[in-house]
């Protein structure tokens, strides 16, 4: 078997090859997925330096939520509280307020995987601090800052450089006098810092004087860390929070490992559809290399050889193939993941800090998963090769049987019932949990995995559709090209395999683009269409450029736009993210709150339900959140805000069907200031005025821009659906691996017919008729590609509809989609099918005599 195995390489290498750079493709696509998971994790992990390093215990006021064990403390602590107690050698106060710095592009500054920008005091006892300047001095007056070494890179600043800084309520522009590094590293597990003088950061926390959010404190000499800490949690009688320092940096890396696990968790759903993609185009590859084949198999048969030695012929080509397309994939895979790390950043969550990964997952997982592959792909081909009757070796390779038909049947409705592995949850989701995003989104996600492996389900199926329009497309042929149609008609119905292993192909292609478009496109319509119904404001102050997240504005842009003659309201609409405390069944653990002015709301949000004007320590609920809380009017709320918990009166219900701008509760400013006081403005909707005197009022804010109110709605969409880039990306690379399986089995086709075509020229057919068929041949790849793939997308909007319950989720589409993705398809199939129609017409009589 060894001999036999070397000389079908020696021979068969072009074959081969086509087989192998399909491997190598696809094998690529999976470990550019895994080494982007991977980068992404390293990115999180690499900013897991901690501002706490040099500090032994932290005392913070309030008290923790006892259902999230990493959250921060909700309440205050005054130094004076924790200075010159016995045991403590040093303290200083600290306190974090969230801010958003700008390069010198105007551009806001992302900070390093998708954490935060914070300004944070300056701490000058060397005891205590663990900020070391790499360049400059410290800040020592109101309005001078250092910065952490990542924002002076990705700002391109320098010290004595000017940084526009967006505060809560305001804009300053800040002095840069130095550049910091922590533990080595440019930025914090938080994220950005920018260092101020103390009583700067407490202004701007609008703190009380001498009163912070936590404060640093160092163990006298003698006493450790353990002991200090319950020393100061009994003489502080609980009104706070005391924690060893290394807890806290704990909680940090615990926090990072989460959002680490998260992304890999969403990295690895999208890159399923690599995996997936994958092994269909391998598969469909190698069984038509194994297909082509038949006769010589055949005669191994005839001569003595068993089915266990044919599977293991087939099983150690596959071996060989996986081998060396794993090796060839991995390489594939770095370029792969520069393109999705590129992708991602596009949209907010920069993970380019982190190198290549070289570890031995990112080298070995890639190719242990390429022989995975391979093997599978192998498997159903090897059946087939020891399953070929020695008669078969008296028939050419293109005879093309079709087979029984009930185990093909049995074999489809076999992958179809595996998919209820995904619809059966969904459909328990879809039941058991309460309405909302989250039920929407889950359900989607098993849905569409569900409808992937239909797909697969119509790729068994897909030889059963040629017969019919094979014919169809051969009485099309015969009106237009005479003889040659008619033959390409007996060709095509002849082998129903062939033309299926192609066809399915670009079913799958025409599949992942067409639901990716159908779901992007009703659910971009619905929220501009819903939109439309609630926004009724004339213009939009937001910041639209920067990361993902829609940077906000200060609280006094508002102001800003009020004093604009012409504009009657000038509303802030604030966010905040609040701990559902105490609430009645409560099955919600967070809940967003949004802040709108309510002396005349519906000037500029026309707010489904009979909601009244909200006073201070009032809340209105979107009617889901009302249901999924089990409250009503009158109820008593209670929200942990960032000073604590505040208790809040249900006002009553209201709709906002957009989902856009006040998705689950509403408030008044004043009880958002209780909130958070530190929350920034999401956007500015202003009624009346004029466009060129509301961007004048507000052209010293950084990322500040009016828009129209179509525009506004078109930015607001386009952030709910933020974070999509990288799918895109994926399915892009996804499609061009299928759309080349499908060139590679068109291209394999017409090598495997070089008796055929050579024969037809014996005969008198001309290279224009035989570069006819192959084109009508390509014609029926196109018409059961592109109608099992548009009808697979279809089918599968319509289940995400049932299933979810959601208008966002619309079985509907314009006709220009369908135009467009038929026109492509075409193209693709004339542009796959052109060299191996020249091959094909170019096939002289005496290869075709010596031709398998």
């Amino acid at each position: 078997m060894w001999l036999i195995a070397r000389r079908s390489f020696a021979e068969g290498w072009g074959r081969l090859a086509a087989t192998l750079l399909a491997g190598v493709f696809a094998i690529g696509l999976i470990a550019g997925s895994l080494q982007f998971a991977l980068r992404a994790q390293a990115a999180v992990a690499g900013g897991d330096a901690s501002e706490f390093a040099r500090t032994d215990v932290v005392v913070q006021g309030g008290e923790t939520d006892p259902g999230d064990l990493y959250a921060a403390p909700d309440g205050r602590i005054a130094l004076d509280r924790v200075a010159g107690r016995p045991g403590v050698a040093a303290a200083a106060g600290d306190a974090k307020v969230p801010v958003t710095a700008s390069g010198r592009d105007g551009e806001p500054i992302v900070p390093p995987a998708g954490a935060g920008t914070t300004l944070r005091p300056w701490i000058a006892e060397p005891s205590l601090s663990a900020y070391r300047l790499e360049s400059g001095r410290a800040p020592a007056r109101d309005g001078e800052v250092a910065v952490s070494r990542h924002v002076a890179e990705a700002g391109g600043f320098g010290t004595g450089d000017t940084i526009p800084v967006l505060l809560p309520d305001r804009t300053r522009k800040m002095t840069i006098v130095g550049i910091v590094t922590v533990q080595g590293r440019g930025a914090v597990a938080s994220g950005d810092l920018l260092l101020a003088p103390p009583e700067t950061v407490r202004r701007a926390a609008r703190l009380e004087p001498g009163v912070w959010q936590s404060v640093w404190v160092g163990a006298a000499p003698g006493v450790t860390a353990g002991e200090l800490r319950d020393r100061l949690a009994r003489e502080l009688h609980g009104d706070a929070t005391v924690r060893t320092a290394e807890r806290v940096r704990d909680s940090q890396s615990a926090t990072l490992r989460s959002t680490g696990v998260s992304v890999g968790g969403a990295i690895g759903m999208i890159a399923s559809v690599a995996v997936f993609v994958g092994l269909f185009v391998v598969a469909n590859t190698f069984g038509t290399l194994v297909r082509q084949r038949v006769p010589r198999l055949a005669l191994l048969g005839a001569i003595g050889a068993t089915p266990r030695q044919l599977k293991r012929l087939i099983r150690f080509e596959a071996l060989a193939v996986g081998a060396v397309a794993s090796l060839g994939g991995l390489l594939v895979g770095y370029p792969v993941s520069a393109v999705l790390t590129r992708l991602f950043a596009a949209d907010g969550f920069d993970i380019s800090a982190a190198d290549a990964q070289v570890g031995w997952a990112a080298l070995v997982v890639p190719v242990a998963s390429g022989l995975l592959v391979t093997q599978l792909a192998a498997w159903r081909a090897a059946r087939r090769a020891a399953a070929v009757s020695p008669m078969r070796a008296l028939r050419a390779a293109s005879a093309g049987d079709a087979g029984r038909g009930w185990p093909r049947l049995a074999a489809a409705l076999a992958v179809f019932a595996c998919a209820w592995m995904f619809f059966g949850p969904a459909l328990a989701v879809r039941y058991e949990e309460p309405p909302g995003t989250e039920r929407t989104v889950g359900t989607a996600v098993l849905v569409l995995f569900g409808c992937m492996t239909t797909v697969a389900a119509l790729a068994v199926l897909a030889p059963f559709f040629v017969g019919p329009l094979g014919g169809l497309v051969g009485r099309a042929g015969t009106a237009v090209s005479g003889e040659a149609g008619r033959l390409a008609r007996a060709t095509i119905t002849r082998s129903p395999r062939r033309v299926s292993a192609a066809a399915s192909s670009l079913m799958l292609g025409v599949a992942l683009v067409g639901t990716t478009a159908l779901l992007m496109l009703s659910v971009h319509d619905r929220f501009a269409e819903a939109g439309r119904e609630v926004l009724r404001a004339d213009h939009a102050i937001a910041a639209t450029g920067g990361a993902s997240g829609a940077p906000a504005l200060p609280r006094d842009t508002a102001e800003r736009a009020a004093a604009v003659p012409g504009v009657s309201s000038a509303a802030a609409l604030t966010t905040t993210l609040a701990t559902v405390a105490g609430a009645p069944d409560s099955a919600v653990a967070y809940l967003t709150v949004t802040g709108l002015p309510q002396d005349d709301p519906g000037s500029v949000l026309d707010l489904g339900g009979s909601l009244r004007p909200l006073a201070p320590g009032e809340i209105g609920l979107a009617s889901p959140t009302m249901e999924a809380h089990g409250l009503r009017a009158g109820d008593r709320l209670v929200l942990r805000g960032e000073r604590g918990r505040v208790a809040l009166t249900v006002a009553g219900a209201y709709h906002d069907p957009s989902h856009l701008f006040a998705d689950q509760a509403l408030v008044a400013p004043a009880t958002m200031d209780r909130l958070d006081p530190d929350a920034m403005a999401r956007a500015v909707l202003v009624r009346g005025g004029d466009r060129a005197a509301l961007a004048r009022a507000v052209a010293d804010v950084p990322g500040a821009e009016v828009l129209d109110r179509d525009a506004y709605l078109e930015v607001t969409v386009d952030g709910m659906t933020n974070g999509l880039t990288v799918v895109y990306g994926f399915i892009g690379m996804a499609l061009v691996l299928a759309l080349f399986g499908m060139a590679t089995t068109v291209s394999m086709s017409v090598g495997e017919r070089t008796r055929e075509f050579g024969l037809l020229g014996a005969v008198g057919a001309t290279e224009r008729q035989i570069r006819a068929i192959v084109r009508w041949e390509a014609a029926t790849v196109v018409l059961l590609g592109g109608l099992l793939g548009l009808g697979a997308a279809l089918g599968s909007m319509a289940v995400l509809h049932a299933v979810t319950g959601s208008s966002f989720l619309r079985p509907t589409a314009p006709w220009w989609l369908f135009a467009l993705i038929v026109a492509g398809s075409a193209l693709v199939a004339l542009a796959t099918s052109a060299l191996p129609a020249r091959r094909a017409s170019a096939v002289p009589v005496l290869a075709a005599a010596k031709a398998e």
